[in-house]
C-alpha cells in the first residue's frame, strides 16, 4: 500500500514538474539581453544596448522604429517598458516599414495617464481600434518598470498592463495577418523609452 501510495505521489509531481517546464519553456527570447541582433533600425533615432536593455532615444524630430527581421503571424509577447521622456511609444505588430513610414497594428505605450496605454491603434488605416476600459486606464505605473503582455490569433487580440486586462477586440475587418513586430519612437524628438525581458511565442 506504501509502495502504490509513493508511486502515485512520485508520478503526480513527474507530470507536475514536466508541466511547468513545459511552459516555461514555450517562450523565446526576442531580445538577447547583449546586443540587437534579429533587430533592424529603420529611421534615425538611436537604438542601443545599455544594462541589458534596450533604449530608444530621439535625435531627430522624426519617426523611429526598432523592428525584428523576422516576421510572426499568431503569438504572444510578453515584456517590460520604461518611459524616461514624454514622447509617445508603442509595440506594433503585423508590421511593414518602407523608411519610416509603417503599417499595422500598435499596442499604444505613452508615459502619460489616461492616455490609452494597452489600447490598439492602426496606422495606415482605421487609426483607433479600441481604447482600455476605465480600469485599463489606471494600469500604467508613470515613471516605472511596466509589464506589458498580449496575444494575436487571427482576429482576436488580448493586451494587459501590469497584470489588468486593458483590450479584449474582436477585429471585425482586419487589414494585416502577418509581419514583423517593431518599437517605436513617436515623431516630435521627444522619445526615450526602455525595453526589458522581451520574449515571444508562436502559436501554431
Amino acid at each position: 500500500m506504501k509502495t502504490s501510495t509513493l508511486l502515485i505521489l512520485v508520478l503526480l509531481f513527474g507530470i507536475s514538474g514536466s508541466a511547468s517546464g513545459t511552459d516555461k519553456g514555450k517562450w523565446a527570447a526576442l531580445f538577447n539581453g547583449k546586443d540587437l541582433t534579429g533587430w533592424k533600425n529603420y529611421g534615425k533615432e538611436k537604438w542601443v544596448v545599455e544594462n541589458g536593455e534596450i533604449l530608444g532615444e530621439a535625435i531627430t524630430r522624426e519617426y523611429g522604429y526598432l523592428a525584428t527581421v523576422k516576421t510572426y503571424k499568431n503569438f504572444e509577447m510578453k515584456g517590460k517598458f520604461k518611459a524616461e521622456g514624454s514622447g509617445n511609444s508603442g509595440i506594433f505588430y503585423h508590421s511593414t516599414i518602407d523608411g519610416v513610414d509603417i503599417k499595422g497594428v500598435q499596442v499604444e505605450v505613452d508615459p502619460h495617464p489616461g492616455m490609452h496605454t494597452g489600447g490598439l491603434y492602426e496606422s495606415g488605416g482605421r487609426e483607433w481600434l479600441v481604447k482600455p476600459d476605465e480600469a485599463g486606464e489606471k494600469a500604467l505605473k508613470v515613471g516605472e518598470w511596466n509589464d506589458v503582455q498580449f496575444s494575436v490569433n487571427g482576429n482576436h487580440v488580448v493586451t494587459y498592463v501590469n497584470g489588468v486586462k486593458t483590450v479584449d477586440y474582436t477585429d471585425p475587418n482586419p487589414k494585416y495577418f502577418d509581419g514583423v513586430v517593431a518599437l517605436q519612437l513617436h515623431s516630435g524628438g521627444e522619445g526615450k523609452m526602455r525595453f526589458k525581458d522581451l520574449y515571444i511565442h508562436e502559436i501554431k
